[in-house]
């Protein structure tokens, strides 16, 4: 789709937003790191939002695709182009995405917490 959308293939050896410089180790330690972090600080409302489920589970399996990619290639593949912004991923549109339900769900009704 001309000026809305293009499809160009990236070889991305930096973090997001060119973070961190091509060193695919540290970008994989910090990821599985911000990953427990994240599970850690989410574990209780996973437990009772269903919203948060799902965004965990699409951070989680972003993460892990982006992962892959950089240790299969040393890189991750970005090929999505919208005009004025950077090329990304699937991995990465998902990523924003789970986050994006978790700050939603967060915005819900407070609940209790589900029984054990």
């Amino acid at each position: 789709m001309p000026h809305v959308l293009d499809l160009t293939y990236v070889e991305n050896a930096y973090g997001a937003m060119g973070l961190f410089g091509s060193r695919p180790a540290v970008l994989v330690t910090l990821a599985v790191v911000v990953l427990a972090i994240l599970w850690f600080a989410l574990r209780g409302a996973m437990r009772g939002s269903p919203l948060t489920q799902i965004g965990f589970g699409a951070i989680a399996g972003g993460a892990t695709g982006n992962v892959i990619d950089r240790l299969v290639h040393g890189y991750v593949i970005d090929f999505i182009a919208l005009p004025h912004f950077y090329v990304f991923n699937l991995a990465d549109a998902s990523i924003t995405a789970g986050l994006a339900l978790i700050a939603a769900s967060s915005l819900g009704p407070a609940r209790a917490p589900a029984p054990r």
